[in-house]
């Protein structure tokens, strides 16, 4: 029987509320079905919403179920940030002072909390290493660029199926116009470095037209495992920033820190929408 539940909608990556990337989030759906929830997540239309349930390892705060309009998630950056924030605004206490750990389809993920900000260690990588040349040669062709222009390229897949190609510049990024109807399954992140002497190492930008989302405002995921794969190849330094969502007219920022061992993921989040979703 449908009932009032709590919902929040949650902007992840920016200090301007509106220029990051949204997340849905309900947060009572200890009852809702698989067939519901990813029903609400069509209907909703972002690229992620999110289901709060109580956990199940002894471990966590809560358990987070992840939809994209297409499909579920078993992690994903930005949801686990704007989740967090609107667990926490909504009351939750962490078992751990300054830590939330969300339990999800990649296992127990931590998160810490900051100056006005959230962070996520980034979960390790289910598949790494360089890609196959013949996939290299469909991204290239997909983003109208030459072969020559991909100057590096790997998996990076947390969860979500990512591939990630590096181009020279920034530039080179925000100019793409690409063609994935060759490839419509593919979940790919391209990145280039920003002019020495930036506020900013990299502008990235994420195409993901297999699960119902042309293009990624600012993705945490993508985020979390290129920066592994940045710094463990010594392209990066251990802690930098990005830039995400420029060509999309969105302002994402997303901070990178190694510490320990740990990638962590971070940056701003603002409780955009309060209420009641009848599911």
């Amino acid at each position: 029987m449908p009932r009032n539940r709590a919902f929040a909608q949650v902007d992840v990556f920016s200090r301007d509320p509106y220029r990051g990337n949204p997340v849905a989030v309900i947060l009572d759906a200890e009852d809702l079905s698989d067939e519901e929830m990813a029903r609400i997540a069509n209907w909703t239309n972002l690229s992620e919403t999110t289901f709060v349930l109580p956990p199940t390892d002894p471990g966590a705060d809560y358990r987070l179920r992840i939809f994209t309009p297409a499909r579920e998630l078993p992690f994903a950056g930005h949801p686990t940030l704007g989740s967090a924030a609107a667990w926490l605004e909504a009351g939750g206490v962490p078992r751990t002072e300054g830590t939330v750990v969300q339990e999800c389809g990649a296992g127990l993920v931590e998160l810490r909390r900051g100056d006005q900000t959230l962070s996520f260690a980034a979960p390790d990588c289910v598949r790494s290493g360089e890609l196959d040349e013949d996939f290299v040669n469909e991204i290239a062709q997909a983003l109208h660029v030459d072969r020559e222009d991909i100057l590096g390229h790997q998996w990076v897949d947390n969860g979500p199926g990512w591939a990630a190609v590096r181009l020279a510049s920034a530039q080179q990024v925000l100019d793409l116009e690409p063609d994935f109807s060759q490839i419509p399954d593919a979940k790919l992140g391209v990145l280039g470095a920003h002019p020495e002497g930036s506020d900013h190492e990299y502008e990235i930008r994420a195409f993901v037209p297999g699960v119902g989302v042309a293009e990624d405002p600012v993705t945490g995921s993508l985020n979390a495992s290129v920066a592994q794969w940045l710094i463990a190849s010594g392209l990066a330094p251990q802690k930098y920033t990005v830039t995400q969502g420029t060509a999309l007219g969105r302002a994402g920022v997303i901070s990178i820190s190694h510490e320990d061992e740990d990638v962590w993921v971070g940056g701003a989040t603002s409780v955009c929408f309060r209420g009641t979703a009848f599911a």
